[in-house]
């Protein structure tokens, strides 16, 4: 019997959300995979969606520079947080990553109300960026604990939201149902000689029944009453961007209006900056030297990550995208999640040709986030020697033991006999 075996895999994750971040999720998957073929070549390619870690790993990849600065926190406390600004081949640009100043991850879980969190730190990001003479300002939208328009954010670069009396309205999602007015005219002097792109995801929109706080308001901690709260409020500050703002166009139903929260609107509205789809900007830009598309061209095999793969995981999640772009090569995608959820088969339709939750048995959310680097490597592993044993079978039927199949592709290999790898020794967690 022969087995086939990749030469090439891919391993392309997001990150696990208040976990992992994205470059660890790939080197815990590459280390599983080399228990069982130790001398793959493994391409690790952690994908940077603009939320936890995409500063960071974009100035690593370009050689650039992270700058540390205390800002205004979601919950008004200071929080530590940073900015990028890139090396070559983009070293006049700079990446404000939303989440390192106003982040799911910094709403302690007793205080998660999104209407009364802030985007004013990321503000503060963006006129560090600007007072860098930046000459263009990425701001990544992802992971964010927010749910205030982007009304923080612009008030911390000079905007004046004002209510009925003149008064400027407070902090949150909530008080934009008392804003009447938006005032433009204190705004930071460098938003207008800098180009400020938001790469988010258009799929988020700010208002409407598929509306931001609709749809991610109850994953930040809002009751039903309040997402209608916050609805009602953002639909009024639709109107006053719309009516005030330096965007035309929608910024109620628009792709990538909803992303942060509404943060992409508001800076719409507010500084005219750019809407472009997240990957656009972050993955086909040029931004920073990497071509993913010749990546996944040469892989034998792609291996994706998230968090958690569930119904919406089909409309703009990393391992949709990464199995969009695989399939318009003809490579095969698989995909390790911390949890399975509702809808979760829905991803087959994208390209994703199996799935799997990297928790073997019951446990704690507790346990399995302070434990998810083992629990990946384990599930990889686990992936790995059960895909061997299908392309075992694959070849055994091919050869006349049953229904006839296509040979395999020239970017593999053939091995004779059953050479799928003993494990060296069992690990904690794993059963037979």
């Amino acid at each position: 019997m022969s087995v086939t075996v990749p030469q090439r895999i891919l391993v392309a994750p997001s990150g696990f959300k208040e976990s992992l971040g994205a470059e660890s999720v790939a080197h815990a998957i590459g280390a599983g995979l080399r228990r069982v073929l130790p001398g793959v070549h493994v391409d690790l390619a952690p994908i940077a969606d603009g939320g936890e870690g995409t500063a960071a790993m974009l100035a690593a990849e370009t050689g650039g520079t992270l700058h540390h600065l205390d800002v205004t926190g979601p919950v008004n406390l200071p929080v530590r947080a940073h900015w990028a600004r890139l090396g070559f081949p983009a070293a006049k640009t700079a990446v404000v990553e939303v989440a390192a100043a106003a982040g799911l991850r910094q709403v302690p879980r007793d205080r998660r109300d999104p209407g009364n969190t802030t985007t004013f730190g990321a503000g503060e990001l963006i006129a560090a960026a600007l007072d860098s003479d930046a000459e263009r300002i990425v701001v990544g939208c992802g992971d964010s604990g927010t749910c205030d328009g982007g009304a923080g954010a612009l008030q911390a670069l000079g905007a004046r939201i004002l209510d009925l009396s003149g008064r400027e309205i407070g902090s949150g999602g909530y008080e934009l149902a008392r804003a009447a007015r938006l005032d433009l005219s204190g705004l930071h002097s460098g938003v207008s000689r800098a180009d400020i792109v938001v790469a988010g995801n258009p799929r988020n929109l700010l208002c409407g029944p598929r509306g931001v706080a609709r749809v991610f308001g109850p994953q930040k901690g809002a009751t039903p009453a309040q997402v209608e709260e916050l609805s009602f409020a953002l639909d009024n500050w639709a109107a006053i961007l719309e009516r005030d703002g330096r965007a035309p166009g929608d910024l109620r139903t628009g792709p990538v209006t909803g992303a942060s929260g509404g943060l992409g609107a508001g800076l719409a509205g507010g500084v005219g900056a750019a809407l472009r789809s997240r990957f656009d900007v972050l993955l086909d830009s040029g931004l920073t030297g990497a071509d993913l598309d010749r990546r996944i061209a040469r892989a034998d095999l792609v291996i994706t990550a998230e968090g958690a793969i569930d119904l919406q995981t089909p409309h703009g999640k990393v391992p949709a995208e990464i199995a969009r772009r695989s399939r318009v090569q003809g490579v095969p995608v698989v995909a390790l999640a911390g949890s399975l959820g509702e809808g979760a088969p829905s991803v087959h339709d994208v390209g994703i040709g199996a799935i799997a939750s990297i928790i073997p048995v019951p446990m704690a959310l507790a346990d399995a986030v302070a434990d998810a680097e083992r629990l990946l490597t384990d599930a990889a592993e686990r992936m790995m020697r059960m895909l061997l044993v299908g392309g075992a079978l694959s070849v055994r039927m091919s050869r006349g033991a049953g229904r006839p199949v296509r040979p395999t592709g020239s970017g593999t290999r053939r091995t004779t006999g059953p050479r799928i790898p003993a494990a060296r020794g069992r690990t904690r967690g794993q059963h037979q």
